[in-house]
């Protein structure tokens, strides 16, 4: 039974009479196991609590507005344990994790409540009957799944588990009872591409309106891969080949749905050397924080923060830090700024990622060691600028557990983290 740990002052579970070390038994008569139960059997305006108080039983009466939190705290924000990853990807990017870093980055999560919660991509090799039909009867939706390949016995394969192929079938499940439903296929060249890749794209599109969207992103190989899965990098034509398979797929779901559902990486673009499509193409933006589309919209605010901007009043002198990858541009949409404001002296450094590897060059894989190893002496400025997604969310930690005032007392130089928007970077290089 979950313990409760606190409850928020003038709420609906204060007014009940909740108490912290009370055990909670049920809700509305139904067993609360995890966050899923708790969301959506408090959901009424009018219910009762079991709880164990003491080890006494009591029931509190619930009054509150319709949809409204209780205002209970547990020791874990699922209440319930985190399930781990029963598979053994033979891309999994925890696995070429080096030695040595904090623990809980080592813990690999497989959990349809943190994909309903948080956005986590699942597998779909942990679901149970009972959990399927759970998913049904709440309605939970979006469930975000990595499916990388629809034929089962290469996903068998990719995955390393012999129940990966079987799982599949949890996509025509899901899909059936009204279950809206996003997937990744992280692509490996020689395995999933290719003719596999067509098949997929082909199966998950009769999958229908339950597909909302579906991202191709490529492989991420760091240096740590000793005794793992041979696997190499996508070359500029196979990044290219990939592209056309996947602008085909899009262009019959427009045709069908008007929508394009199926989206490549900028990542692919870069690799490719192909044009990075419009804003527009990527309509809602349904796979940003897979890196799909992220590109496009920077540049396109930052261009709108240009235009009918005027030059600051004192000069600027700052540092831009960030991946390899999106160096290039950030150098490009950064010389329009000086075209503009000729007062303004902004110098972009991009970072190459010795943690990880040199094939690892996304801006949100950078160290802060790297950081430091590779800008100590350089003219930085009165601010070096990094994007957030350098840090851990909600710390001001990198992933070496180097943190921000480490690089800023290495370097001699404040260090602001700014978000990834074209917007909010202009402000921030302008001293706005």
């Amino acid at each position: 039974m979950p313990v409760v740990t606190s409850v928020d002052r003038g709420s609906p579970a204060a007014r009940a009479g909740f108490r912290t070390g009370d055990d909670l038994i049920s809700l509305a008569g139904h067993k609360i196991r995890d966050v899923f139960d708790l969301k959506f059997y408090s959901y009424e305006s009018v219910l009762s609590a079991e709880i164990l108080r003491g080890g006494k039983p009591h029931t509190l009466r619930i009054r509150k507005a319709e949809g409204e939190p209780l205002g209970l705290g547990f020791e874990s924000y699922l209440i319930d344990e985190p399930r781990s990853c029963r598979n053994k990807c033979i891309f999994c990017f925890i696995d070429q994790m080096p030695p040595g870093m904090r623990e809980t980055l080592y813990f690999k999560d497989d959990d349809a409540r943190l994909s309903f919660l948080q956005g986590n991509y699942i597998t779909l090799t942990n679901l149970s009957d009972e959990d399927v039909e759970r998913i049904k009867l709440m309605r939970i939706s979006p469930i975000n799944v990595s499916v990388h390949t629809t034929d089962p016995e290469l996903r068998c394969r990719m995955l390393q588990n012999r129940f990966a192929g079987e799982s599949l079938r949890r996509l025509g499940e899901l899909a059936e009872a009204g279950v809206s439903l996003n997937a990744q296929i992280v692509l490996c060249p020689g395995w999933n591409d290719g003719e596999a890749l067509v098949r997929t794209l082909a199966d998950l599109s009769a999958l229908g309106e339950a597909l909302e969207s579906a991202s191709v992103v490529p492989v991420g190989l760091t240096k740590f891969r000793d005794g793992l899965t041979p696997l190499r990098p996508l070359t500029a034509q196979e990044a290219a080949d990939t592209i056309d398979a996947v602008d085909a797929a899009a262009k019959k779901m427009l045709r069908e749905r008007q929508s394009r559902v199926f989206y490549c990486s900028d990542e692919l673009y870069l690799t490719s050397g192909r044009e990075l499509p419009s804003v527009e193409y990527y309509e809602d933006f349904p796979q940003l924080e897979n890196g799909v589309g992220m590109l496009a919209l920077f540049l396109d605010e930052f261009g709108a923060a240009l235009d009918g901007l005027t030059a600051p009043e004192k000069p600027r002198h700052v540092s831009l830090a960030t991946g390899r990858l999106f160096a290039p541009i950030l150098r490009k949409a950064v010389d329009l700024l000086r075209r503009k404001c000729n007062n303004i002296d902004c110098v972009v450094y991009d970072i190459r990622n010795d943690f990880f590897g040199e094939l690892i060059t996304v801006a949100g894989l950078v160290t802060g060691g790297d950081l430091i190893a590779q800008l100590r002496g350089k003219p930085l400025g009165e601010l070096l600028i990094i994007p957030k997604t350098m840090l851990r969310s909600g710390e001001d930690v990198f992933l070496d557990d180097v943190s921000v005032s480490d690089v800023e007392r290495e370097l001699g130089v404040p260090v602001l983290p700014v978000e990834s928007g074209g917007v909010d970077l202009v402000d921030v290089i302008l001293g706005l």
